[in-house]
């Protein structure tokens, strides 16, 4: 299990780090940075972590999966600092035998990190800027 917060996202990283021999799907969700929010253009963003508890969570998140799935790989990667629009900003992904089982657990640990893991973003308009719970 790979689990990271990051100054930035290596796509190829996290694809090579799922490839293994018993898996028949790789999933990975790519979460980027939109140009709207809030009903307004969005010029960047900016993520800010309680670190040792996002780590912790992530941590906690993954070992469920693996409980829960028969999955091979897992990962869950999610940055910190400044963003522009169409950077990734998190990446989760499993390697399984069978895709139904993929998309399942990948779903489930996008839909969990979003939940629980405390991660907050700030998002800078063209006027202003606002503090968001990331993961409402």
């Amino acid at each position: 299990m790979l689990i990271k917060l990051v100054d930035d996202i290596d796509l190829n990283e996290a694809y090579h780090y799922l490839r293994h021999p018993g898996a028949g799907a790789v999933n990975l969700f790519i979460g980027t940075v939109r140009d709207q929010g809030q009903g307004k253009a969005v010029t960047r963003l900016s993520f800010e972590a309680y670190e040792e508890m996002a780590l912790r969570e992530m941590q906690k998140i993954g070992a469920g999966a693996l409980e829960k799935w028969p999955l091979k790989k897992l990962l869950i990667v999610h940055t910190k600092g400044e963003k522009q629009v169409g950077e990734p900003v998190v990446v989760v992904g499993v390697s399984a035998p069978h895709r139904d089982v993929s998309f399942e657990a990948c779903r489930h640990l996008i839909d969990t990190l979003k939940q629980r893991v405390p991660i907050w973003k700030k998002e800078f308009y063209t006027d202003q800027s606002s503090w968001i719970n990331a993961h409402p």
